[in-house]
């Protein structure tokens, strides 16, 4: 009876303070919400790829800086870790954003739009944040400058990382999460959990999604190498043609999700992006090269989709007398995003409160990857996605993510700050019950 008694007492409590701190977070967001909105306009206007965020780098460090925070820099080539030590003791959180840009030129006409190029995989490009890494910097920012403002109440450490290379690091490299991961960014101190948001262009603003479980595709890029024999176009019979086979290996693959992968239980994708052979219209090549990915939602499907590939590409390549070479992953692999399912049960109630319980959406798993995939495969995590999409758009015309007319509504920037804050703060508070 005792027990029960003190429960009655101390939950309640617990509660107010709880609510106490969120309101502070939020009346302090309230004050940077430009600033933020600033910060991302300048990032927009500066893009950088992937291992070369010198100039982003350079600016998240000098402000985590001066907020007081630890700051590590040079992580990973140019990522920066700032830690922020609460005044009471409690549980390590991750924070984590990601700083690089696409090669994209931006078509919009934003007066901060990108002017910049340079060079990627040999080719001069246009540069864009054509997937929100800006805003994801910026607003992480932003909840840098919130929590380090209320540090005497923080019953914890908050490691903030900013990440490179997400999209994938340049050719030859190694980079992103799994670099980070590599680097002993999750030790010292040990990181118990970890939360990331991912910007939406195509979910309403004010809306909060999430998954638990595999949220989004693990992803394995292949290359399929087709080997024949050359001949005149005019005299086909004297060749082994390696773009028919190429043509029907292409044909095949679809078979693998269509009669191998059960679609009640996951989706999966085999998608070839690029196929190169010949340089002449009346040559008939020797070789024709094909580059892929595929996506998956489990270990077993991965491994299932792996073996398939291989084997219908080199049994359709032999039943024409060619061969064919698979390499897979041929230069990348993101396991899947999981979202701990107690975790994401344990900390809906703060995404609900932070948004309304009406604008926090259970979505479907996304095809798309994500290699903050590589923090979760080490400690608890939770990713969940911030709408942007302006209010009254259809989210079937508004220019999707990686794509030249890429466009997202800064008012969305107050909520990802409030929602990381409150993430924070709850699950440090739920540690101390």
């Amino acid at each position: 009876m005792k027990k029960l008694l003190l429960l009655s007492t101390v939950l309640p409590l617990f509660a107010t303070a709880q609510s106490n701190l969120k309101s502070d977070a939020a009346k302090r967001t309230a004050t940077i919400t430009q600033k933020v909105i600033d910060w991302r306009r300048d990032f927009h206007q500066n893009p950088e790829l992937g291992n070369s965020e010198n100039r982003t780098a350079e600016i998240v460090a000098k402000h985590l800086q001066a907020l007081g925070l630890e700051v590590k820099t040079k992580v990973a080539k140019t990522g920066v870790v700032g830690i922020l030590k609460g005044a009471k003791p409690g549980p390590v959180v991750a924070l984590r954003a990601d700083m690089d840009a696409l090669p994209v030129t931006e078509r919009g006409n934003l007066p901060f739009a990108s002017k910049v190029k340079a060079v990627y995989n040999s080719q001069q490009v246009g540069v864009m944040h054509a997937c929100g890494h800006d805003s994801h910097v910026a607003i992480l920012m932003g909840v840098a400058e919130v929590l380090a403002g209320m540090k005497k109440d923080l019953a914890g450490t908050v490691k903030f990382i900013f990440q490179p290379a997400e999209e994938g690091a340049p050719v030859g490299e190694e980079g992103g999460a799994e670099l980070m991961v590599k680097e002993g960014v999750l030790e010292n101190p040990k990181v118990d959990v970890i939360f990331g948001l991912h910007i939406n262009s195509q979910t309403p603003v004010g809306q909060l999604t999430y998954k638990p479980g595999g949220t989004m595709a693990g992803v394995n890029d292949m290359k399929i190498t087709v080997m024949g024999r050359q001949a005149h176009g005019a005299y086909p019979w004297s060749s082994i043609d390696p773009v028919v086979v190429s043509a029907q290996i292409i044909n095949n693959l679809q078979t693998i999700v269509s009669r191998n992968l059960n679609l009640t239980e996951n989706p999966g994708v085999v998608t070839i992006g690029s196929i190169q052979g010949g340089v002449r219209s009346n040559i008939i090549p020797e070789k024709v090269e094909m580059l892929g990915t595929v996506r998956t939602f489990t270990n077993e499907d991965e491994a299932m989709f792996i073996d398939r590939i291989k084997t219908i590409a080199t049994k359709t390549a032999e039943a024409a007398g060619a061969t064919a070479e698979v390499k897979i992953p041929y230069s990348a692999h993101y396991p899947v995003t999981f979202n701990d399912i107690a975790l994401t049960e344990k900390m809906l109630p703060t995404l609900q409160f932070t948004a309304g319980a009406d604008n926090v959406k259970l979505k479907p798993p996304v095809t798309g990857a994500e290699d903050f995939s590589f923090y979760q495969e080490k400690v608890p995590g939770l990713f969940f996605f911030l709408g942007a999409m302006p209010k009254g758009q259809d989210p079937l015309k508004a220019p999707s993510h990686h794509t030249p007319d890429f466009f997202i509504d800064e008012s969305s920037f107050n909520l990802g700050v409030k929602a990381l804050c409150n993430l924070t703060l709850d699950y440090m508070g739920m540690k101390r019950q």
